[in-house]
């Protein structure tokens, strides 16, 4: 079979959201060429192996690549991609260059392209994430492991608002929580919940392929008996009560379902937002206070924010922070 590549120069606000708009069109496999990457300070006493390639990262922006297979109605689905992509304009994402190409490869290039840049990593005090095409020895008796193939959906585990949002889960997953994890994606914030002793996680998705991807990761880890994942949107016909919900996703999608969110937890119950870029913080810290919560932490890593937010024991009237 032949492929072709896609490769769009964009900005590190706008990888989420055309990684997600590429697996939606069907693309088996995203690489991310950020230059950060290359001067990043990594701990690597944890057995990690970076070899990185200059030549292979833009010299300012980020490189989305992905990889679609060659049919007769390819330059249906690039031209779908593009106005995808400009769609996003809509909601003030900074595209940058936003240049697309397209370039032929082999099926074998296309099959380890993106595995090259995808090694063990430790994200948290505890949490450590495996691909599961790598070999990793435990170096401490309470390390959890999460091992993880993304597959065709997005989340390997690594980006900066998955780490926030697992070293969250960390911070707040008592034994025996209930956990709603919404936009699973790959499904490693639901591993990581079950894994740091919630007693169950509804792992939801709208896209079917996620769901498919989730399903298959958590029997991987074995935790299929605490994990249900389904396609729903966001928290659409989500009752609760709920100890916590975690919610990886754009901004823009946080404000339409953040008192949805309230109305399902229990008192004293987490609602860890991320995926945020910094110029959307503000916004969605009032919104959330503006719908009861109360901002207990707001976590920060490179251009990117998460919050952990409680619902209070009673609802106070809150004017802001």
């Amino acid at each position: 079979m032949k492929w072709s590549e896609i490769s769009i120069h964009t900005t590190q606000e706008a990888v989420e959201p055309i990684s997600n708009i590429l697996h939606e069109s069907g693309a088996s496999g995203v690489v991310i060429e950020d230059p950060h990457d290359l001067v990043k300070e990594r701990d690597t006493s944890f057995g990690e192996i970076y070899q990185l390639n200059p030549d292979d990262y833009p010299t300012e922006g980020v490189i989305v690549k992905a990889y679609l297979s060659v049919t007769s109605f390819l330059g249906e689905t690039v031209d779908e991609i593009k106005e995808a992509i400009n769609g996003l304009l809509l909601y003030d994402i900074d595209l940058g260059h936003n240049k697309i190409t397209i370039s032929e490869v082999n099926e074998e290039e296309w099959a380890t392209a993106w595995k090259k840049y995808y090694k063990p990593v430790k994200i948290s005090e505890r949490v450590t994430i495996i691909p599961t095409w790598e070999e990793y020895d435990t170096v401490s008796t309470d390390e959890i492991i999460v091992e993880l193939d993304p597959g065709m959906a997005f989340g390997t585990g690594t980006h900066p608002t998955t780490v926030m949002c697992i070293q969250a889960l960390e911070k707040t997953i008592r034994p025996g929580a209930h956990v709603v994890d919404v936009g699973t994606g790959s499904g490693v914030l639901s591993i990581a919940a079950a894994k740091l002793g919630a007693e169950h996680v509804e792992a939801m998705d709208l896209d079917e392929v996620a769901v498919n991807s989730a399903r298959l990761n958590s029997k991987l880890n074995k935790e299929q008996d605490r994990i249900s994942v389904r396609q729903n949107n966001l928290l659409d016909h989500i009752k609760g009560p709920y100890d916590v919900i975690v919610a990886n996703i754009l901004a823009e999608i946080i404000l339409r379902f953040d008192q949805d969110a309230f109305n399902v937890l229990k008192p004293n119950g987490k609602f860890i937002t991320s995926g945020i870029i910094r110029g959307k913080k503000d916004e969605v810290k009032q919104s959330l206070i503006k719908s009861g919560f109360i901002i207990e932490e707001t976590l920060l890593m490179e251009d990117w924010v998460a919050f952990i937010a409680s619902k209070p024991q009673q609802n106070p009237l809150q004017t802001g922070e």
